[in-house]
């Protein structure tokens, strides 16, 4: 029926790219008149585009111009002229949508089109990309282009200080990576001066492989922690239980829900072992956290797949690129089970400072796009989440590759000598060959099997990550067979050597199904690339995980009938078929959990965006004064509601209880009496708390000078802002921690967590007024010796980032000197940030 639908109506994606072929035609008329411009005639056009901009003109009306331009500058400058059919790819990511184009396909020269037009605008683009090695290559790659047209190019990577990120941020365009830039924007909301932020606002953004960056890493939030105060001790404790313990009687391992879950006899082993009567009570809440984090390190967290330890440490491998994911932790003391589990250093667990979602943090841009090889699989989720549709953009030349049936063996040792035999044949004639793996420990194993045979090969897995792009764009030479875990080096081109295409040009060959068809998918498409020959065929055991969990029950008992023996293969496309019906449920599986976290994430969202505007609007606002005495006139009311009820008789009036409640915020000891207050009506006795407020400030403010109470009305509003969102940050991880237990009392855990994270941030609020009114009239102003306050200004202190099971990237942000303190005793420590006391430092 839907394919009768289609024949009448026509597809949406073929409709979409015949209107953008007239755009096409447009650029192509115009070629023949810029290719006779000198090149400052050509890169004078920037210059008039602006201007045009400024006249009213939109960037639709300018994009034919535009795109020619930029197809001439390429030409004249990188010797590389834009298809047809990369113009298309183009206008894709100018409508804000995402472009599916096959590897090899050019998506890095694509992206100049839409950066430079949207670049006209003078509000920035960026140019997100995975890592930090494509970031350079890419901007000093296309910088060429965009200097010629006479357009600035800025890069974010690791490792750069402030000034060269408010440089790199201030360009025309900025390329770098996904963590960066959203490290970038937390830090931001950190500061406590307006010319200490980096990001201008975020305008209009380029993802490159944006089904990786969107959908990937989209549960794994970024976050910015500092050092915690919790003892290491226990983890080594329990690395020690755990291990006594057997699977299946004393806990259950359920690797499709990836759960780890005790038994009772479990659990009373662990107590007998520890010497604890309960490790449920309250007083042991500790050991049962621990416990369960020790087993899930223990039964479902493996060394070579999950993680690796390099140089003392535990280093997370992304399950997606099979990259190491240096400075990035596992949240929620798992990291630290993993390294007592390995018997290296523990370092303490964090406190949450600041943290953000991919989805979110993206979401907040103007204009969105992005582009990929393999995005079409993923595009209900593309849509609900980010409003994006992916259009697919056809190839410059056809697809000559050939994707052969799946093979499926009985055991995994069959399936391996298998492909060890095709590896040899191929080898044997020259083709190259790479060998995709979903393991570490899978890709070693090859290897070793390889050398046993002779057979001169490369591997590239997180082991070694520095090396990935020199292997992976050799892999298409005469002879060259290449191991990759999880087709790391994406980016990268993989070009045939001489004589290769009449081979066959490259094969590939999958030793296992992922649970997203994308990664299989972005695996078969290194071959193939701009009408090269190609191959590729998976080989398949019913000892793989994929198969093992969701669907080799049907297949196993096909085989048995047939009285297969072990290393008899099935190859069918029946199989082939049925694979894929367990990759999609998978795939539904894992966009509930990402929609999940992100329904939950959203309340986060709400109350992050409420906070962050608030600190955007004290750092830019010239006089916070008003904004204080409005938190003065709440708490004033708030106390007349306490101990002045309208709804008393005056005489029944609490004015001690009054007195108290107003010192404790404003008022000068004294100044208050009962007799004093005892004379005023309801209305009157509001004015004069409201006066003596007022006169307070006045004293201060006289005291102080005008500029220095200006700053300090800031210094203060942002501390308490900053102080208090960090506890409700730890507030709320600990409700959405417990929150899932509602749903065994028939309530909606969701609802649930909406409603008391409503309650828990007006209870902020409140708190943050009530704090900043009680030190605004306590802090006293210290004068710091200048070279102090120089040093504390340029100290960094480290912060790591963490993901929630998949987590997420170290990084150093400059925390703010501190400016301000209350009464300081001789023997505190010096507010100047010095570390020395009080008494031999500033205060001698």
């Amino acid at each position: 029926m839907f394919k009768f639908l289609k024949n009448i109506f026509g597809d949406d994606n073929e409709r979409e790219i015949k209107r953008m072929t007239k755009y096409v035609e447009q650029v192509n008329g115009l070629e023949t008149g810029l290719q006779s411009l000198s090149d400052s005639s050509l890169s004078a056009k920037t210059g008039e585009f602006k201007r045009r901009l400024e006249d009213g003109e939109s960037l639709d009306d300018l994009l034919p111009e535009a795109f020619a331009v930029v197809r001439e500058a390429s030409r004249r400058v990188l010797g590389m002229r834009h298809f047809d059919v990369q113009l298309l790819g183009g206008i894709t990511l100018h409508g804000g949508n995402i472009a599916e184009m096959r590897t090899g396909e050019g998506k890095t020269l694509v992206a100049t089109l839409p950066v430079y037009l949207n670049a006209l605008t003078g509000k920035g683009v960026h140019v997100v990309t995975v890592n930090d090695y494509l970031a350079r290559r890419d901007s000093e790659w296309m910088a060429k282009v965009y200097n010629f047209l006479g357009l600035s190019v800025g890069l974010i990577v690791h490792g750069l200080d402030f000034a060269q990120r408010r440089a790199a941020y201030a360009a025309d365009i900025t390329y770098g990576t996904n963590n960066e830039f959203g490290f970038d924007y937390l830090r931001d909301n950190m500061v406590i001066h307006a010319d200490q932020m980096v990001q201008r606002p975020l305008h209009y953004a380029i993802v490159d492989e944006v089904d990786s960056i969107l959908v990937d890493e989209a549960r794994t939030p970024l976050i910015i922690s500092g050092p915690g105060e919790k003892s290491t001790d226990l983890y080594y404790v329990l690395a020690k239980v755990v291990p006594k313990l057997k699977e299946t009687e004393d806990y259950t391992v359920d690797e499709k829900a990836h759960t780890v879950a005790p038994t009772e006899s479990g659990i009373a082993k662990a107590e007998k072992l520890l010497n604890i009567k309960n490790m449920y009570e309250s007083e042991n809440i500790e050991y049962s956290h621990h416990f369960n984090q020790a087993l899930k390190a223990h039964g479902l967290m493996k060394r070579d797949r999950d993680y690796v330890v390099k140089d003392g440490e535990v280093v997370i491998v992304d399950e997606f690129t099979g990259r190491l994911m240096f400075g990035r932790r596992y949240s929620d003391g798992l990291h630290q089970a993993i390294e007592a589990k390995e018997g290296v250093k523990i370092e303490r667990e964090s406190q949450t400072l600041a943290s953000i979602t991919f989805q979110n943090y993206f979401r907040m841009y103007e204009k969105l796009a992005g582009m990929t090889g393999t995005a079409k699989t993923e595009e209900t989720e593309f849509r609900k989440i980010y409003r994006l549709d992916v259009l697919v953009i056809p190839t410059n030349k056809p697809v000559s590759r050939q994707d052969l049936p799946d093979v499926i063996y009985k055991t995994k040792r069959a399936k391996y000598k298998a492909v060890i035999e095709e590896i040899a044949q191929l080898n044997a004639k020259g083709q190259p060959v790479l060998v995709g793996t979903t393991s570490i420990e899978q890709s070693e194993d090859l290897s070793q099997q390889l050398k046993r045979r002779g057979i001169i090969h490369n591997v590239l897995n997180a082991k070694y990550h520095e090396l990935e792009a020199q292997i992976i764009v050799q892999a298409g030479q005469r002879n060259a067979v290449t191991i990759a875990t999880n087709m790391a080096g994406r980016g990268t081109d993989i070009v045939l050597g001489e004589g290769v295409p009449e081979l066959g040009g490259l094969h590939i060959i999958g030793t296992e199904r992922h649970e997203s068809r994308r990664i299989d998918n972005q695996l078969r498409g290194r071959a193939g690339r701009q009408g090269d020959p190609g191959s590729s065929r998976f080989y398949l055991s019913l000892e793989d995980d994929l198969m093992r969990l969701f669907g080799a029950d049907n297949i196993a008992g096909i085989m048995d009938k047939l009285g297969m023996e072990e290393d008899e293969p099935i190859e069918h496309s029946l199989i082939t078929r049925s694979i894929e019906q367990a990759q999609k449920k998978v795939e539904g599986r894992n966009f509930d959990i990402r929609k999940h976290v992100l329904e939950y994430d959203d309340v986060m969202n709400q109350q992050r965006e409420v906070i962050y505007g608030q600190r955007r609007s004290i750092l830019t606002g010239e006089n916070m004064r008003e904004n204080i005495f409005h938190m003065i006139e709440k708490l004033a009311d708030r106390g007349m509601e306490l101990y002045a009820d309208e709804k008393l008789f005056p005489e029944e009036w609490d004015y001690v209880g009054l007195i108290e409640y107003m010192e404790g915020l404003f008022a000068p000891p004294g100044t208050l009496t009962e007799e004093h207050l005892a004379k005023f009506s309801r209305d009157e006795l509001r004015e004069e708390l409201l006066k003596t407020a007022t006169d307070a400030y006045n004293a201060r403010e006289a005291l102080f000078g005008e500029d220095n109470m200006r700053e300090l009305e800031k210094v203060v509003m942002l501390k308490v802002v900053d102080s208090k969102w960090m506890e409700h940050l730890d507030a709320m991880d600990m409700l959405r921690e417990g929150i899932g237990l509602r749903a065994y009392g028939q309530r909606d855990p969701l609802i649930e967590y909406k409603i008391e994270a409503y309650d828990m941030f007006q209870q902020m609020i409140d708190n943050i007024q009530e704090d900043i009114v009680k030190y605004i009239y306590r802090v006293n102003i210290v004068t710091q010796p200048e070279d102090h306050l120089q040093q504390a200004h340029e100290s960094h202190e480290e912060i790591s980032a963490v993901k929630s099971a998949g987590e997420s990237a170290g990084e150093s942000a400059g925390h703010e000197p501190q400016a301000v303190k209350d009464a300081v005793g001789r023997n505190d420590l010096c507010p100047c940030g010095s570390g020395k006391k009080y008494k031999k430092c500033c205060g001698k």
